[in-house]
């Protein structure tokens, strides 16, 4: 795996070290609220940044009238499952984040085990195969190696998929009826559009064979990996939702 961050602006790398401090200082304080054997026990071993500023596709526009700024993608590797518990170790991390001054970069990061990545890793997913290709390492506890990416066999692919689109399938479900409610409780413009927005973007993810991800990417470019007749749904010219229903939106930096 990489492990230069040449190709990131200074700021932007100061910017990733004040992360780091934030990361390690909080969990570190969850892990002392419990006597727990696997808690004393328990260790970052990986922080891999991944997604448009390992890549060096990053965009840096807040004051444009796009308004859009890539957000640094973490990938946080613990040594027990248990420790991938958001709400027990990570909500106070995910906090500060958003509230630190010294950071202006949305964070948005995922936990998973060293156990849970080699199996993603061995079962061919690949967006933890280009996690391990692209991404760039910036912390390890030590140098143990992550699991070489495997070719799924047809069978396996079937199985992936499916279960690609049950998650996928649940979750517009469950964003639907989120959109309606807010549509019938006269809930205002922005939230509730920006609810159909969420609705709209598993959807083409369930009817191709897109690649998983932490999260889905825009509408339109989903779309357009699909069959031309179905790219239509979501017309990339035809803005006039999402622009005038929510001037001066901003992007959640919530982790997922």
């Amino acid at each position: 795996m990489k492990s230069s961050l040449d190709h990131i602006p200074p700021r932007k790398q100061r910017e990733l070290g004040r992360v780091l401090e934030i990361l390690h200082e909080e969990f570190e304080d969850a892990l002392k609220q419990g006597t727990a054997e696997f808690k004393k026990r328990g260790r970052i071993l990986k922080i891999i940044l991944f997604g448009s500023y390992a890549k060096g596709g990053r965009v840096d526009e807040p004051f444009t009238m796009k308004g859009y700024r890539s957000d640094f993608d973490l990938l946080i590797i613990v040594n027990d499952r248990r420790l991938c518990e958001f709400a027990d170790y990570w909500c106070k991390a995910a906090d500060r984040l958003i509230r630190d001054k010294s950071i202006e970069t949305p964070v948005s990061f995922i936990v998973h085990s060293r156990r849970e990545v080699n199996t993603y890793l061995k079962e061919g997913q690949y967006f933890f195969s280009d996690i391990r290709k692209e991404g760039i390492v910036l912390y390890e506890l030590d140098d143990e190696l992550l699991a070489e990416p495997q070719a799924l066999s047809p069978v396996d692919r079937l199985r992936v998929a499916r279960e690609h689109f049950e998650q996928r399938s649940t979750t517009a479900r469950n964003l639907k009826t989120l959109a309606m409610s807010a549509i019938q409780a006269g809930i205002p413009t922005r939230p509730r559009f920006f609810s159909i927005n969420r609705l709209s973007r598993p959807i083409p993810a369930c009817s191709s064979r897109s690649r998983i991800t932490a999260r889905p990417p825009t509408t339109s470019n989903s779309c357009a990996r699909l069959p031309r007749s179905r790219t239509g749904v979501w017309p990339r010219r035809s803005r006039a939702i999402s622009t005038a229903s929510a001037p001066g939106s901003t992007r959640s930096t919530k982790p997922m």
